[in-house]
């Protein structure tokens, strides 16, 4: 049986109960459309205004909890490609479920905005909380962190999804018009929202108010953003139960960020001495990172950690660091780059050797350099290297500065992050290698911190083999004595039974004499038969047929 067809509007005219086909005029009247206490025109720029408050609420809420995946849990290709693609996925289901709140749109968004704030708000706080005070239980709650993280971004993606159908239909409510122009007028808003959100969240509030209370912050803009447009503009659709419901469940959102953003710096310190213990001495956030200082005092050790991961401790890093620039500088040494570190301590570990008549650092944080120059704990430990007239420092990304160099230099001495963190890859690159490579004088070294190989044996022999792919000459070792509980890798909540308790070193030349002649015995570092040992060590680990790491295929993300 056929249905009736329904009746045709006039050409050029729009049913008054659908959306006016495309190119018609817009209604100017009709059942179905919001009574504003505003003129249509002015109703429409305040929907779109809302719109671009919140496009740049959720993509820092989303940037929010990148940041702390890779913070809290560790700098992971495979975890970050999780969070966004439940967050998508999420969007999608969002955006369905919110067609049964279409005929409530208005009540709808503002109990959406509300949830979202709350939820956005104090995802942060809540995610830190486990991670310091649950991470080390172990049981059930060793990957309580990573369940919080994909729960979080699987309410926050469904809140969002659940905003642009819900705004979709205010928008229309305002004055019909073709469903063709109310996409892209709603979308251009939410595009230049994320934009502006994506561009704040890196620039203004991490550096500025840090991870914390710039959530809470932005929670904060979502919540006032959205009860201003329904209970402003759309007030006239709620009934009296309805407005009251929204105010209160408002006030009360707005109450408990605004009592979190006042115990935020309390809150801060008790979970990083949760964290770190309870001798924490510096705490920063730079633009780049967060930079921790712990101990120094009493007797209890220096650990210095950038983003949760310990960079050195003073019990073993005069292994590490003479492990790492021993060797290299067998043979001549006038000129030395050092790259990374910034703490001052391989500088430290290279003028010790007689004949050094320079010493290049290039350093990534500003930060950190300044830290070693003043703190008395930092700088007595380095020796005051940088007061030293014959280091000169440099603060860029060493990639490309080496990029750009046209000197030379008899010792290269790459103190870098382990290479299993997704942001050093290109730092142990076959291009970054190659560049080392030209900035080599003849006969001179490169030594390269290759990470630990007890416990990630294949990205150690995939430095190995990335070196070699550059056309350098290696000799791969191993130092044991490394004494630490705290995850020096990529990996923040292994826990201290996965602690690796060894390093691993690649010590390269162009050619196999300069390698010979730098594996010799030299008073500041391990005499010949200890590295021939330390060598031997490395071999029985080998791991056979690994490609080497270049820009476009990175090798070593967990």
């Amino acid at each position: 049986m056929i249905e009736p067809r329904a009746p045709l509007t006039a050409p050029g005219r729009a049913r008054a109960d659908g959306p006016a086909a495309p190119g018609a005029p817009p209604s100017r009247g009709g059942p179905g459309q919001a009574r504003l206490p505003v003129r249509p025109g002015t109703g429409r720029f305040l929907v779109l205004v809302c719109v671009f408050v919140c496009a740049a609420c959720g993509l820092v809420y989303e940037l929010e909890l990148l940041a702390l995946a890779a913070y809290l849990m560790g700098d992971s290709v495979t975890q970050s490609s999780v969070v966004l693609s439940v967050m998508v996925f999420a969007m999608g289901i969002g955006s369905l479920a919110a067609k049964r709140l279409r005929c409530r749109a208005a009540a709808g968004f503002g109990a959406v905005e509300s949830a979202l704030a709350l939820i956005g708000g104090c995802s942060a706080m809540a995610l830190y909380a486990v991670f310091a005070w649950t991470g080390d239980w172990g049981g059930v709650w060793a990957n309580g962190s990573r369940a919080l993280l994909v729960g979080f971004s699987l309410a926050i993606g469904l809140l969002i999804g659940a905003e642009v159908p819900l705004l979709m239909e205010l928008i229309q409510r305002i004055r019909r018009q073709d469903a063709g122009g109310a996409v892209a007028d709603l979308f251009a808003a939410d595009y230049v929202g994320a934009l502006v959100g994506g561009l704040a969240f890196p620039f203004l509030l991490l550096p500025l108010l840090g991870q914390l209370t710039g959530a809470l912050l932005t929670g904060t803009v979502n919540a006032i953003a959205g009860a201003a447009l329904v209970l402003g503009l759309f007030r006239r659709d709620l009934t009296r139960r309805a407005r009251w419901l929204l105010v209160v469940a408002n006030l009360l959102v707005l109450a408990l960020l605004g009592g979190a953003a006042v115990f935020a710096g309390d809150f801060e310190r008790a979970a990083r001495q949760a964290v770190y213990g309870e001798d924490v001495r510096v705490a920063q956030q730079t633009a780049l990172q967060e930079i921790v200082l712990t101990g120094g005092t009493h007797g209890r050790p220096l650990l210095l950690f950038l983003d949760g991961r310990l960079r050195f401790s003073s019990r073993d890093e005069r292994v590490y660091h003479r492990a790492l620039a021993g060797p290299a500088m067998n043979g001549r040494h006038a000129r030395v780059l050092v790259l990374g570190s910034g703490d001052g301590l391989a500088a430290r570990e290279v003028l010790r050797h007689p004949g050094v008549r320079r010493v290049d650092e290039v350093a990534l944080d500003p930060a950190v350099v300044a830290l070693a120059r003043r703190d008395p704990a930092l700088s007595a430990l380095n020796r005051h290297s940088y007061a030293d007239p014959r280091v000169h420092v440099v603060t860029a990304d060493a990639f490309d500065w080496l990029r750009h160099t046209r000197g030379t230099y008899d010792v290269i001495v790459s103190d870098l992050p382990d290479p299993g963190i997704t942001a050093s890859a290109k730092l142990y690159s076959q291009e970054f290698y190659g560049m080392a490579r030209r900035a080599l004088a003849p006969g001179g070294r490169l030594a390269v911190h290759a990470g630990p190989v007890s416990s990630r044996p294949r990205v150690f022999w995939t430095v190995d083999t990335t070196v070699r792919a550059a056309g350098l000459r290696t000799l791969p070792y191993r130092v044991s004595g490394r004494d630490s509980e705290f995850a020096a890798g990529p990996d923040r909540a292994s826990g201290a039974s996965r602690t690796p308790r060894d390093w691993g070193f690649v010590l390269a030349a162009r050619s196999r004499r300069a390698l010979s002649s730098a594996s010799g015995s030299c008073p500041c570092g391990p005499s010949r038969p200890a590295l021939a040992a330390d060598a031997r060590d490395a071999a029985a680990t080998r791991v056979t047929g690994l490609p080497p790491s270049t820009l476009v295929r990175p090798r070593y993300a967990d």
